[in-house]
């Protein structure tokens, strides 16, 4: 099985490069493209396999960006890393930014709503051929904080992701072009976040590839940053599950558990 030209036989790793003064964890880190493209590339050099490029945060709360100042932000850093020979994604719900960022070099578009958002975005995916990962989210970033009620979250989100798989596949969009994402953290509280992570092989044995972005959500601490080590252990615990793309921001240090820390049963702590 490969997602994107990439053998998927190893996890793979999704390097976040987040061009944007306000999303979660890293904001206003890289908000300009040579330092944007400086980051990706660094992320390649640590072991990244895909480099997921956004100009719009989709954290709790977060204000929509006006497409044109998002596809400003991030078109200088995809057409650079793309050149530069890295598998780029866009992370982004809108369709001219995923028009423009696949003409710029992207191969992949990463969308939060499961190409929902957008009413031309489907048909966008379909034409540029690019492959794509549907993420489960209820409402939007503004709106998802009070929408976090489920009777069964791994069916009620599994039963989203087959009706999005159906959606791409009537809009021309192959089987084969897709990955789901069960969307840790968006309109989750913690305990649906625990289940959804339990039962990830129910996510997984829906058929396409599954990513996992976990990275710097868990923790006790308030500080993102300093959840490195129980973020390893959730990915590796994702990849045990069945997910095959772990989406994070410590690319070497996550590389490194993958391949050299034995798996281990470890409580989460919240």
């Amino acid at each position: 099985m490969n997602f994107a030209g990439l053998d998927l036989q190893r996890p793979l790793i999704m390097g976040i490069v987040n061009v944007t003064p306000d999303s979660f964890s890293d904001g206003g880190e890289v908000f300009d493209a040579p330092g944007a493209i400086a980051r990706g590339l660094g992320l390649i050099a640590d072991g990244a396999d895909i480099i997921d490029v956004g100009g719009e945060s989709t954290r709790h709360g977060a204000e929509p960006v006006a497409p044109g100042i998002e596809a400003a932000r991030v078109l200088p850093v995809i057409t650079a890393l793309a050149k530069a020979g890295a598998v780029v994604s866009i992370d982004s719900r809108n369709a001219n930014v995923m028009a423009a960022a696949c003409a710029a070099g992207a191969a992949i578009i990463n969308d939060v709503s499961a190409l929902s958002f957008d009413e031309n975005a489907l048909g966008v995916a379909a034409e540029t051929g690019a492959s794509v990962i549907l993420m489960h989210m209820k409402g939007t970033p503004q709106t998802m904080a009070g929408m976090a009620e489920y009777d069964d979250v791994v069916a009620e989100v599994s039963a989203y992701l087959r009706t999005r798989i159906d959606a791409c596949i009537a809009a021309g969009i192959e089987r084969t072009r897709i990955c789901i994402d069960p969307g840790f953290g968006f309109a989750k509280r913690m305990t649906h976040n625990y289940a959804l992570l339990d039962r990830i092989s129910e996510i997984a044995a829906i058929g396409p590839p599954v990513c996992a972005g976990l990275s710097r959500k868990f923790g006790k601490t308030g500080n993102p940053k300093q959840r490195l080590d129980i973020s390893i252990d959730l990915a590796r615990r994702a990849v045990a599950g069945g997910a095959r793309i772990i989406r994070v921001h410590d690319v070497a240090a996550t590389v490194a558990g993958l391949v050299t820390a034995p798996l281990k049963n470890t409580a989460i702590i919240c």
